[in-house]
């Protein structure tokens, strides 16, 4: 039996201020089960996490959850997920949720959902992967951090191709559409 198409989600364990964020999260994991692809996330049950889970639950999709102990409680372990993991560390939880995708797609999200994107890119940019990276930018919640990239590369402190490493699409259709292209050549690909 084969391994489906897996994307991973990063994404705030909170709803945010604007009710599109919750509503994307729900058209994602929604369009993920429709797919029949996996989810693999954080393994919460609040905010974007929960929603984003919920969803692909409902729409008959495989979900793979990873969350660490000291996170348990506060983000509401989802026990009846497809696949459910308990790590020691914050840092075990980034590589089994990376090591289990082939492709990351960043929601809205906090210090996080920040943290998981940076080291993500940051591997892209050292040659360790080449996994689609794809930012949601609903309602341009993401336009700051793009600035902020390009700064980085104006400023000298990147090569222009930092930039390469991301796409930014402003919904859930667009991120689909992207996303069914760059698995479809990824698996074209001879390894």
């Amino acid at each position: 039996m084969s391994q489906p198409i897996s994307i991973c989600v990063y994404c705030g364990s909170r709803d945010g201020s604007d009710p599109e964020y919750a509503d994307a999260a729900e058209a994602l994991g929604h369009a993920i089960a429709t797919e029949g692809w996996r989810l693999v996330y954080g393994a919460g049950d609040i905010g974007l996490m929960g929603r984003v889970a919920r969803t692909a639950q409902a729409g008959g999709g495989e979900t793979f959850g990873v969350i660490p102990v000291h996170l348990f409680d506060r983000e509401v372990g989802k026990r009846d997920l497809s696949t459910f993991i308990v790590t020691e560390t914050m840092h075990e939880r980034k590589k089994v949720m990376f090591m289990n995708a082939d492709a990351i797609v960043v929601l809205p999200g906090g210090a996080g959902s920040l943290d998981e994107f940076f080291e993500t890119l940051t591997w892209a940019q050292l040659g360790l992967h080449g996994k689609p990276l794809i930012l949601l930018d609903v309602n341009g919640y993401w336009a700051p951090l793009n600035a902020l990239m390009k700064h980085v590369v104006t400023q000298g402190f990147a090569e222009s191709s930092l930039l390469d490493f991301v796409q930014t699409v402003p919904d859930v259709p667009a991120l689909m559409a992207l996303l069914r292209t760059a698995l479809s050549a990824a698996s074209a690909c001879p390894e």
